[in-house]
């Protein structure tokens, strides 16, 4: 009888937290909504902005009131191309595909140099999308425990009218007030999954049964634990082939999450090289 109540605290606890989390992204999301303008949600395919889609349809009902962006490089795995259009058109998203196609004519890629390429196809793409639509937000699945420079970031993040990131000057956050006045011109990154963790999208992603792509599922000793350009992007070993494994595995992991990203090991400070400039 106690190791059951033991088990049920331990498994309250759980649900409590996230459901904090989820009740802070669906308030974000809505105050975003409502103060910022045009918004638009970038999905790039992965775990985060699929769950980040997910409590977006929460939060409207079921409905989702701006498009999905998602930045084409090109050279991203098939199989995620494949999963976007599929679930694109089940839930009838409002779809928006960018690929900076002057670079990929001119010859950019990512033999040229990893920060070369990603600047050019990941960051002046995702600039140029948010000029060519006139968005005035961007909702983005970052995660503040994914990389370091994001977690300098705020919910709510302003880059100027060059698209560019000051993270020497953000405004404090403080008990969940949030500025959301900004100066007409720039555009706010918004950032509903700041305060997640990886295990906490995995629990979430457990709890709510969401639909993944099954890259991140182990086959023949690999799989995936974060998602990009196939010829950037490399598995781990693995034996996890389903969630509740991939739980389990994160409780007992050493290494990080983008261990397998090949941008992360050009320059230790590549990723805030790259944000300072508008990537997401």
């Amino acid at each position: 009888m106690v190791k059951q109540t033991a088990v049920t605290q331990e498994t309250q606890e759980k649900m409590d937290h996230l459901d904090r989390l989820e009740a802070e992204s669906i308030y974000i999301l809505r105050e975003a909504y409502k103060n910022l303008g045009k918004l638009g949600m970038l999905w790039s395919i992965g775990k985060d902005s699929t769950v980040l889609l997910w409590l977006a349809k929460k939060a409207f009902y079921g409905h989702t009131p701006f498009p999905f962006i998602h930045v084409d490089t090109t050279y991203k795995i098939p199989e995620m191309i494949t999963y976007r259009d599929k679930v694109a058109k089940e839930l009838n998203l409002d779809l928006i595909v960018h690929t900076n196609q002057a670079a990929i004519d001119a010859g950019m890629n990512p033999n040229l140099g990893r920060l070369l390429c990603c600047g050019a196809l990941k960051t002046e793409g995702l600039n140029q999308v948010t000029k060519l639509y006139g968005f005035d937000g961007l909702i983005v699945g970052v995660r503040r425990d994914e990389e370091g420079s994001r977690s300098k970031e705020r919910v709510f993040s302003e880059r100027n009218k060059e698209d560019k990131w000051d993270y020497t000057n953000q405004a404090p956050e403080l008990w969940n007030q949030y500025k959301t006045d900004f100066p007409k011109g720039n555009h706010i990154r918004v950032h509903p999954l700041l305060q997640w963790t990886e295990l906490d999208i995995w629990e979430y992603i457990q709890r709510e049964n969401i639909p993944i792509i099954d890259l991140y599922f182990a086959k023949d000793g690999k799989r995936y634990r974060s998602l990009g350009c196939a010829p950037c992007t490399s598995p781990i070993d693995s034996h996890a082939s389903n969630v509740a494994e991939i739980i389990e595995e994160l409780k007992n992991t050493t290494v990080g999450e983008r261990a397998g990203r090949a941008q992360d090991q050009a320059d230790t400070y590549a990723m805030q090289k790259l944000r300072k400039e508008g990537y997401m």
